[in-house]
């Protein structure tokens, strides 16, 4: 008995030990401040090399902000920080924060099915070569479609028939745009595009407003666009358009109506489609000095021209916004579609979008989420997007850890790729999760 009796004070005393060290350890997986120290210098070393004039970093948790920092500027000019209530273009990551989580809305409501085929709810598209790509193809990026489609160049032409582009300066190709040059004399086809309001025409910039019967051509187009294998994957903006179609259709409703209500519910103010209609343009960060299509310093409007030409709601790009209203996204999907006690989307579904359905072909990607090949930077169950702007958020519900890394990385121009060549947020994300 005495030594049953030592055994059990020794198991306990072990037990109390493990707990304790366990207890220390969880308190100290993550050490705000060397995490700080490292956010810090890593940003201030991108602002001095010119990665991005400004970025918004949170940090956190399924319940709570770890690190939330702004830096530097809105532009090079550096007269105006960044501030928290500050909005920057999301750019691809709308693929997820708007089409994909209306999408999850649908499906936990039964009111789309993965298996549902592109024409048995969008009528335009029966007995085209995409008729029957399912909606599980277009979200794993499985549809074959080509990666893009430049429909608004449609909308443009010189006189004399000479390209819209060049690789070469010259006097007839002076402004830059990406790595080529502008042609000097491009017009703009008046039958389709104007610079006055017109009744019932769609505005796609400050003072440009497109006809809609230029959409049909458009939607050929898409029609056609199945060039590459399907059941391969291959990353299109093609496939979300699709998306929002197939959501818009099946429901009757618009896509940033159906954004807004789920924003609504989370409680989130500063995110959304074309920001000037919710917030001040003061607090819009600027994206491209475009001399091609716009002729201005986008600002307020979408970068992205396919989402443009739809008038600033499409579904992959369009949204706006700070890093704190992405952070309830974030908490919501790390919860398992809950927030504050409110099941926003069921369990399951944000399980099934945010597994890699295919990985046994070697495709990792989820449904609408990006997902990686696991590498130094990634795991299997890391997920999230990034964005053509400069954005990126991840999760990772093991770990319990999220990242946001909001810049503008475009502005002036698109050519800088410096924080890609520094695998700059790869890096972060992997620090925090250390």
């Amino acid at each position: 008995m005495k030594n049953i009796g030592i055994k059990i004070i020794m198991v306990s005393l072990i037990f109390l030990g493990t707990k304790g060290y366990s207890q220390k350890k969880a308190k100290q997986s993550f050490d705000v401040k060397r995490n700080e120290v490292y956010i810090d210098s890593m940003m201030t070393n991108a602002l001095e090399k010119g990665f991005f004039p400004g970025a918004q970093i949170i940090v956190g948790t399924g319940d709570s902000n770890l690190i939330s920092k702004n830096y530097g500027y809105h532009d090079y000019a550096k007269k105006q920080l960044v501030k928290s209530e500050d909005v920057f273009d999301l750019a691809s990551m709308s693929k997820v924060l708007g089409a994909t989580i209306v999408t999850m809305r649908l499906v936990s409501d039964g009111k789309i099915k993965l298996t549902d085929q592109v024409d048995e709810i969008v009528p335009m598209y029966k007995n085209t070569a995409i008729a029957d790509l399912t909606l599980f193809e277009l979200l794993t990026h499985t549809s074959g479609l080509t990666p893009s489609i430049t429909f608004y160049q449609a909308l443009l032409s010189t006189p004399d028939n000479s390209p819209l582009l060049s690789n070469q300066k010259s006097e007839q190709y002076v402004e830059p745009f990406d790595n080529m040059f502008v042609n000097k004399n491009i017009v703009y086809d008046s039958k389709y595009l104007v610079f006055e309001p017109k009744e019932n025409w769609v505005q796609i910039y400050k003072n440009m407003w497109l006809n809609p019967e230029f959409y049909p051509s458009v939607y050929e187009r898409i029609a056609k666009a199945n060039t590459n294998p399907r059941g391969k994957y291959l990353y299109s903006d093609l496939n979300l358009l699709l998306v929002k179609q197939m959501i818009e259709t099946k429901t009757g409703k618009k896509l940033d109506e159906f954004t807004n209500e789920i924003y609504t519910e989370l409680g989130i103010s500063k995110i959304g489609y074309n920001p000037l209609k919710w917030t001040s343009i003061d607090n819009v960060m600027p994206t491209e000095v475009d001399n091609f299509f716009r002729k201005d310093t986008v600002k307020g409007y979408v970068h992205d021209e396919a989402a443009a030409i739809f008038g600033g709601v499409s579904g992959n790009a369009g949204l706006f916004a700070n890093a704190e209203s992405i952070a309830v996204i974030c908490k919501m999907l790390m919860n398992n579609g809950n927030y504050k006690g409110k099941q926003i989307l069921k369990a399951k579904v944000v399980k099934e979008f945010t597994d890699s359905p295919l990985a046994k072909e070697g495709i990792y990607r989820g449904l609408g989420f990006d997902k990686r090949k696991p590498d130094e930077f990634f795991t299997k169950d890391d997920f999230g997007h990034t964005g053509f702007t400069g954005t990126f958020f991840f999760m990772n519900r093991n770990t319990n850890r999220f990242l946001i890394i909001l810049t503008n990385r475009v502005n002036p121009t698109r050519t800088n790729r410096l924080m890609y060549k520094d695998d700059f947020s790869a890096k972060i994300w992997r620090q925090i999760n250390k």
